[in-house]
């Protein structure tokens, strides 16, 4: 009996659309928010006149700099986790423990950015930054593809969605990595990179090559 009393729970455990919404909207806004904790003001024996206050401002650009691209991140992500949902017809219990998953690497952003901040010129701290990036990436394509298999999609519309998030996904990932790559270069032109393939996906230039990334 007890387990028939399971599989009834889990049939309907996770089945609503709009708590799932509800939490993702929640904890990107908080993530949003821890991210400008990165950004101290400068202390008063850093700057007893205005040159000293302007060269502690100087101080703080890696900040300011992995603040804006960690800030498009998240709304890069929540605007393709949210117009995902929008496209569902229904949940379950195992697509919103991905997203739960999705979820659990948002919250990690804001470390990824603080180390980066901080460590700006370390290899190591710049690909953990894209490693978090390449997971919540993966994660938005493993819960559209989960829920396309499943028929939680609307069946309309369902080969459309799929065709733009792959190729969304798969070419941002790219461009991600190639960026990535140059800190064999130089972590600063990959960091630059980053925030440039973030300007273009958060502004969606009309320009025939960039509109279509």
């Amino acid at each position: 009996m007890s387990d028939d009393n399971d599989r009834y729970y889990n049939q309907l455990a996770g089945s609503s659309l709009h708590r799932l919404a509800g939490l993702s909207d929640g904890i990107f806004a908080v993530a949003m928010t821890i991210l400008v904790l990165a950004l101290t003001v400068p202390a008063v024996t850093e700057a007893r006149s205005d040159s000293e206050l302007g060269q502690a401002l100087l101080k703080l650009l890696p900040n300011v700099i992995t603040y804006v691209s960690s800030f498009l991140t998240l709304g890069i992500f929540w605007v393709g986790q949210q117009t995902q949902l929008s496209q569902l017809e229904r949940s379950n219990r195992d697509y919103t423990w991905i997203n739960l998953a999705f979820l659990l690497f948002v919250t990690l952003l804001p470390f990824s950015t603080g180390l980066l901040a901080r460590f700006y010129l370390s290899r190591i701290a710049l690909v953990e930054y894209w490693l978090n990036i390449l997971i919540l990436g993966s994660l938005i394509l493993v819960a559209a593809e989960y829920a396309a298999r499943n028929g939680l999609f609307n069946q309309e519309n369902q080969r459309t969605i799929m065709k733009a998030v792959r190729r969304r996904v798969y070419i941002a990932q790219s461009l991600y990595l190639f960026a990535t790559l140059l800190c064999i270069v130089d972590t600063r032109l990959s960091i630059a990179l980053i925030v440039l393939i973030q300007l273009n996906y958060a502004i969606a230039p009309r320009i025939a090559f960039l509109h279509r990334l």
